[in-house]
């Protein structure tokens, strides 16, 4: 399993592509000439870039749904939907389809977030909103999500 760190803020080129910037493709040499998946995010309006060996354990899960129940057919469907692989040209940069683009309302100026295994692909006006939304109580959140969680400590 591949660990990113960081956020990047970069400029999309009249054609639609993101260089890649040097402190996120150090972190990708490993996994870089495997490819990438990208795909829409289920709870945002944002981009998710996969390392394709990541891809492969996301989408093991995913195999396993019993294909004769209708919901899990048609979250299949809907969560496939848009799928690209992706590869980083020579000149260090990814190209994202027009579909995407629309999807996730990418104007010119966007942000490379990681989240642990994948990165998310922000329009940069639409992550700031996310991430300073009045609305979640982040400490609260982190209580709720990460406070039954045992410590390295008390393990």
């Amino acid at each position: 399993m591949i660990n990113i760190i960081g956020s990047y803020e970069c400029k999309v080129d009249s054609k639609g592509r993101i260089p890649i910037p040097t402190g996120l493709k150090k972190q990708l040499s490993t996994v870089d000439s495997e490819g990438f998946v990208l795909k829409r995010s289920v709870f945002h309006n944002c981009l998710e870039l996969y390392p394709i060996s990541e891809w492969n354990i996301e989408i093991s899960g995913v195999n396993k749904l019993n294909r004769f129940v209708k919901k899990n057919n048609d979250f299949i469907r809907m969560f496939m939907a848009g799928v690209k692989t992706i590869t980083i040209d020579n000149a260090g940069r990814i190209q994202i389809p027009k579909d995407l683009v629309k999807f996730s309302s990418i104007n010119k100026e966007v942000v490379l977030s990681s989240s642990v295994n994948r990165i998310e692909i922000w329009d940069k006006d639409l992550y700031e909103k996310t991430i300073t939304n009045p609305e979640v109580d982040f400490a609260q959140l982190a209580e709720e999500v990460m406070g039954s969680i045992p410590t390295p400590e008390s393990e």
